[in-house]
This record gives C-alpha cells, sequence and structure tokens, in this order.
C-alpha cells in the first residue's frame, strides 16, 4: 500500500523474528512503518550454533532487512540504535542524539545472554546471540584445535581439547553435540600431532535434566544420544566460578580454553526506560493485549514481553514462533483501529500456539514434540531440517542451507573453518618432547621444524 505522508506512524524497534512479523502484517494498512534495529538483517538466531561449528557460512543465516521489504511501500528501514523511550511525549532518542516521534511503538528487541549478576564471565565464556557472538565462538574452537597441534605439554594439550557449554537447553544440546561431531567426522584427518577425536565436550546444566522445556521423555532422548557420541554431561551441577583457565563447577576446577555460556537469558534492557513494571529477567510485565500499562500505543512483545497465554494461562515462551504470532497479533490491532480511527475498548487478549518443540543433537540425530507426538532419531532429525528450511527468510538462503548440510552429512566436511580476525594462541609450553606423534624420527623433525618458526 502506498503511504500517506500524514498517516500515523507505527515504529518497531528490533528486526527480529516479531519485530519482521508485524511490519509484514501491516503492509496493507494506512501506516508509515518504521522499523529500526542497529544490525542491518535479519538472524535466524536458531542456527547460529551452526555458524559457531562451522557448518554454515554467516550469510546463510542472516538477510538484509531491507531486502524483506523491498516490495512493501509503507516499510521504511532505519539502521539506528535507539537508547531511551519517552512514553508520554511519544519520543524515541537514538544513540546519535537524534529524536524521532511516534503514534504507535511496537518494542521487540530481543534479548541477551544472563550471567545471573556475574556479567564478568562474558569476556571468558561467551553467550551466542549474535553473528559476532558465533564468529567469535568458531574462532575459540578453531584456535583451541590449531593452539593443540603446536602443543607439545600433555596437560596443556588436554586443556585445550576440552570445550564446556554451559546450560542444558536446546542451544547447549545443540553445540555441545555439533563441538563433539566437529572433532569426530571433520577434523580427525586434519592434524598430525594429536587425535581430534580425544577432545573432551562437558556439558553443565543446573538443573536435574537437558532441555526442561521439553518432555522427560525428550530429555532423556536426547542425553543417551549425547552420550553416545562422547559428550560428557553433568546435572545439578552449578557453575561457581569462570576465568581464563575454565570453571569452578561444584568445588571442582575444570582446566579449558574454551567454555561457551548458553545457561540464561535477559531482556534488553531498553524496556526498562518505559517506566513499566518488570520481572527478575527484566522483561516488561505487559496487559494480556501486550501493550503497556497506562499506554495503550505502546506494545513489548517476543522476548522483551512477559505474558500469559490467555488460553491456557502458561507463560509465554520466548521462542521465534512466539514472537512472530505476537507481532501479527500487535498489528491486527493497530491495523483495526487506524481504519477505523478510534481505540478498540475490547482489543482481545493474546493466544500462543504452541507448534512444538525440537533440538537437533548431532547427525541424523534430534528430538521432537510436534502436535502431542514425542519422538527422536532420525525422524525428528529430518522434521527439525525441514522446519528450519521453511522458517529460513529468503529463497536463496534456503538453497544454501541445504547445499551445506546436504554436503557436510555427505562428506564429513565443515566448510566454514576459517578463523577471523586473529585471535590470540594459547600455545603454553615452547617447543620441546612431542606428544602422541609416532613415529618418533616425525617427532625430531616437526620440534626441529618448530623451532625455526
Amino acid at each position: 500500500m502506498k503511504p500517506d505522508i500524514n498517516s500515523p506512524i507505527v515504529v518497531v524497534i528490533g528486526g527480529g523474528f516479531g519485530g519482521i512479523a508485524a511490519v509484514q502484517a501491516l503492509a496493507k494498512a494506512p501506516v508509515n512503518v518504521v522499523l529500526v534495529d542497529k544490525a542491518n538483517h535479519h538472524l535466524f538466531q536458531p542456527l547460529l550454533y551452526q555458524v559457531a561449528t562451522s557448518v554454515l557460512p554467516t550469510s546463510n543465516i542472516a538477510f538484509p532487512i531491507r531486502r524483506i521489504f523491498r516490495q512493501q511501500e509503507n516499510a521504511y528501514v532505519f539502521n539506528e540504535e535507539v537508547v531511551s523511550i519517552d512514553c508520554a511525549a511519544h519520543l524515541l532518542t537514538f544513540a546519535n542524539n537524534r529524536n524521532a516521534h511516534f503514534d504507535y511503538l511496537i518494542l521487540a528487541a530481543g534479548a541477551r545472554s544472563s550471567y545471573f549478576g556475574n556479567d564478568h564471565w562474558e569476556q571468558f565464556a561467551p553467550g551466542m546471540k549474535t553473528l559476532d557472538d558465533a564468529l567469535t565462538i568458531r574462532n575459540k574452537i578453531l584456535r583451541a584445535f590449531e593452539d593443540a597441534e603446536a602443543e607439545t605439554d600433555e596437560v596443556a594439550l588436554r586443556e585445550h581439547l576440552t570445550f564446556i557449554v554451559v546450560g542444558g537447553g536446546p542451544t547447549g544440546v545443540e553445540l555441545a553435540g555439533a563441538i563433539k561431531e566437529l572433532g569426530v567426522d571433520s577434523l580427525s584427518k586434519d592434524y598430525r600431532r594429536f587425535n581430534s577425536k580425544s577432545a573432551r565436550v562437558i556439558l553443565i546444566e543446573a538443573g536435574n535434566r537437558l532441555l526442561p522445556s521439553m518432555s522427560e521423555r525428550s530429555s532423556h532422548a536426547a542425553f543417551l544420544a549425547l552420550s553416545k557420541i562422547g559428550v560428557e554431561i553433568r546435572l545439578s551441577q552449578s557453575v561457581t566460578h569462570i576465568d581464563e583457565s575454565g570453571v569452578v563447577v561444584n568445588g571442582e576446577t575444570i582446566h579449558a580454553n574454551t567454555v561457551v555460556w548458553s545457561a540464561g537469558v535477559k531482556a534488553n534492557p531498553l524496556g526498562a526506560s518505559l517506566g513499566a513494571k518488570l520481572d527478575r529477567n527484566g522483561r516488561v510485565l505487559v496487559e494480556p493485549d501486550c501493550s503497556i500499562k497506562g499506554a495503550s500505543n505502546i506494545f513489548v512483545i517476543g522476548d522483551m514481553a512477559s505474558i500469559q497465554c490467555a488460553k491456557t494461562g502458561h507463560m509465554v515462551p520466548g521462542v521465534a514462533p512466539a514472537a512472530t504470532q505476537m507481532g501479527q497479533f500487535v498489528a491486527k490491532i493497530i491495523a483495526r483501529e487506524v481504519k477505523t480511527g478510534t481505540k478498540m475498548t475490547a482489543r482481545g487478549a493474546f493466544q500462543y500456539f504452541d507448534k512444538g518443540s525440537m533440538a537437533t543433537i548431532g547427525r541424523a540425530q534430534a528430538v521432537a514434540e510436534v502436535a502431542g507426538l514425542k519422538f527422536a532419531g532420525l525422524l525428528a532429525w529430518l522434521a527439525w531440517l525441514f522446519v528450519h528450511l521453511i522458517l529460513l527468510v529468503g529463497f536463496n538462503n534456503r538453497i544454501l542451507v541445504f547445499m551445506s548440510w546436504a554436503i557436510s552429512y555427505l562428506t564429513f566436511s565443515k566448510g566454514s573453518r576459517i578463523i577471523s580476525g586473529n585471535p590470540p594462541s594459547r600455545v603454553v609450553v615452547p617447543v620441546g618432547s612431542s606428544v602422541n606423534d609416532s613415529p618418533s624420527q616425525r617427532n625430531k623433525v616437526v620440534a626441529e621444524l618448530l623451532k625455526r618458526m
């Protein structure tokens, strides 16, 4: 719909699943829709772990926001960062100190990793919410294998080849399985001085089972599948300290050069500027129609919203389908009010339709719960592949991801093993006697070559 300069302005903050869905749902409404995001791309976060473990390049899971709305005439995209919101004045303030007016506001800025008050751990155990996060983790993982090739001390070698994932939710389960698979299937023939299959992957979960948002049956299936491929799982154990040397869990120090955090999330702090009540994870306590109390023209959706499903009474989970449904629900409210020119007194209450949950574990292994059915193994893995391909934005992305998965599956190879940004090496001991080399003559040759480097 061709926009009118005098039409109401709907500002959407955040180009994630909720924000994109809201803008698309307003395509035929008589409004000007302005989407604001500090990144210029929509990110398919469920596949971030595949970037972190070298399965996919970044371009396969990110899509330029402007291209998504190329054909939507009433949509405008601004690559800016909003730092505060003045609800009473209907004003946004950007990082460059500029201001912008809105008639309606949809806040969908997502979430970030939560370290439960230990934010200083982030430098040692990065979370995985952005492309930069995934690339940082990929660099750390690949750097660890490179450092292991040059290591001559057995203790230091074990530290290079120990990978710790904190948090046993879907991201932690998928990441732990993918790291182990990387060492076993993809790198075993690439290194001469150590066996990459011996890489130790430890998954630590404070709760008493993996995948707490899924059924006990699926949790058990995930536990068995991860254990079968060699992942060491520690349940009911809490991390109490993290530094450059590793972690402390239940009083035990585990030395590792690579630690990844997937144990918790908190809402974007922008929600605090609304002046509304927040829950303990920083999410805004919204009304049944997703608006905030006292400001019916301001909505909060996705990971930033704390809301109960009107049908079940359960809290709406912070997952992509929920954010998408919230975006569509709110957009319909705005479109109706703009067309009629009046504020509705009965907007209805948001109801979340749960389409199911899935988590992939490794090669041809996954768990899935769809429409009351619970299944695992190859069938669940194929279902996971299909669903994620369908949800990807952009036809080209679907083709590229499918080709990458097919090549990876058939050749046991990961095609994106590029270390970028020149991350520092952590070789601990100077070259001397070698580790796991055979025959001994090769040890002498390698050691001599390394001395000359």
